[in-house]
């Protein structure tokens, strides 16, 4: 088995994995590390937690440990989609650098200028951004990329499907074409296929597992879920939800919820907080401030459940989750594979339970077609309630027909026919008699009686 100590990196670097407690690592970094000391390009297609961030910070690290920033002139730069991602890439920098003196600044939405372009000013080893926030400050003439030596592309899939690729593609024209170029993405769409035949130069290609599939260390099952009235929909499946995280008992020690809509992210989560449950929202329109405090306490255990819309699919290195739940089928089958890949990280067993409500079938069937496999089925652990026959009340009542006494056929017909002719006699004239006057009668006006001629005379 490769162990760390095989992959040639710097001592410094070495001994800080080790105090991180890692020996071995895994399939993805024994592959881009020591492709990427040697100066080569690295094309990195891994599933989620595989281990993918440190697969280029540690080589990064080791390489930049010789040399010094110069101001406004990063020497790398790692560019990822989301600011929980960039943050974690800011962490796995602090943890395995600390034996080393580099210095680094993390440039994303939510956070001061003022307080970016300080740390830039004073010169930093590694730069890593969010691309809009990184063109920002480039616009501003206050970060200059010429000096960058090694650029990371982390999560490309992910960029993709947000559309940044026109600010990478920019991005790329900014860099020098001489620096090392390290692009991990999990799936391989056309345009990313595109985006790497273009920038990247004979990159080595390290790809350990097909494109898009769920780690096997991960337990899936779903649940085929209709409401009992369409109205009821919604209220209902949050109750299937909270009976599958209560039927886990213990063993769900923490999970993470995804829905699809940033509105029922906060339904769910105030959903659970009612029914007792220590549970937390978090979606793009929290500022980021919010955010962070939100991930901090489910990373430190005082949050139990966090509610998740995808801004939080990807880049979460929380190794412990032991649950995901998929309140809603994502719409793209990929996102999928992000999601439950926040549990069964680093060898660790997992669990993943879908909702499937009818409408989803479609996207679900695309996510069993993906993935390749099908997901077992589970019962809907809420019971479906039986409505007892209702007792009709005294109003529902057939109304009871008062019976008169048993009298003679021709009798009951004789007294029929008078009472037909009654009811037809009420306010109307007997039309059957030829003799009564139909329309005005007497009372019509005398004019109407006179001939053209008499009315012109008169």
């Amino acid at each position: 088995m490769t162990k760390f100590s095989d992959l040639n990196l710097n001592p410094k670097v070495l001994k800080a994995v080790e105090e991180a407690g890692y020996e071995s690592p895994t399939p993805i970094q024994a592959g881009a590390i020591p492709e990427a000391l040697q100066g080569k390009d690295v094309l990195g297609i891994a599933q989620t937690g595989t281990g993918k961030t440190a697969s280029f910070t540690l080589p990064m690290i080791s390489m930049l440990a010789r040399g010094r920033a110069r101001a406004r002139m990063p020497r790398s730069l790692v560019l990822c989609p989301t600011r929980e991602l960039a943050a974690q890439v800011a962490e796995n920098f602090d943890a395995y650098s600390k034996n080393v003196k580099l210095t680094k600044a993390l440039l994303i939405g939510g956070v001061s200028f003022k307080e970016q372009d300080a740390l830039i000013d004073k010169g930093v080893d590694v730069l890593i951004a969010t691309p809009g926030r990184l063109l920002d400050h480039f616009e501003r003439g206050k970060l200059l990329l010429t000096g960058v030596q090694i650029m990371v592309v982390d999560e490309a899939d992910r960029m993709l499907d947000m559309g940044f690729i026109p600010d990478i593609e920019r991005i790329f024209g900014l860099v020098p074409f001489t620096r090392q170029t390290l692009f991990f993405s999990a799936t391989m769409a056309p345009e990313i296929e595109r985006i790497t035949n273009t920038f990247l130069s004979a990159p080595a290609r390290i790809e350990v597992a097909r494109q898009a599939t769920a780690s096997e260390t991960i337990e899936q099952g779903a649940v085929v879920f209709k409401a009992s009235r369409k109205d009821r929909e919604g209220s209902e499946k949050r109750k299937v939800l909270r009976t599958l995280i209560e039927a886990e008992g213990e063993g769900c020690t923490n999970a993470i919820i995804f829905c699809n809509r940033k509105v029922d992210v906060d339904i769910v989560a105030k959903s659970l907080k009612k029914y007792g449950h220590n549970a937390a929202a978090i979606h793009g329109d929290l500022d980021q401030k919010q955010r962070m405090a939100t991930l901090d306490d489910f990373r430190d255990g005082k949050l139990r459940l966090l509610v998740a819309s995808d801004v939080a699919a990807r880049g979460l290195d929380i190794p412990s989750v032991s649950h995901v739940f998929n309140f809603d089928v994502p719409n793209h089958a990929e996102d999928y594979v992000h999601r439950i890949g926040r549990t069964g990280r680093a060898g660790r067993s997992g669990k993943a339970f879908t909702i499937v409500v009818p409408r989803d079938e479609k996207s679900f069937d695309a996510v069993e077609s993906l993935i390749q496999k099908e997901i077992p089925r589970i019962e809907n652990p809420v019971k479906p309630v039986e409505r007892k026959p209702r007792k009709p009340k005294a109003e529902d009542q057939p109304e009871v027909q008062e019976t008169r006494p048993s009298e003679p056929r021709k009798a009951r017909e004789d007294r029929r026919t008078a009472d037909n002719k009654s009811r037809s006699g009420r306010g109307k004239p007997d039309r059957r008699n030829d003799n009564n006057v139909v329309g005005m009668g007497d009372h019509m006006p005398e004019f109407i009686a006179l001939s053209f001629d008499e009315r012109r005379a008169s």
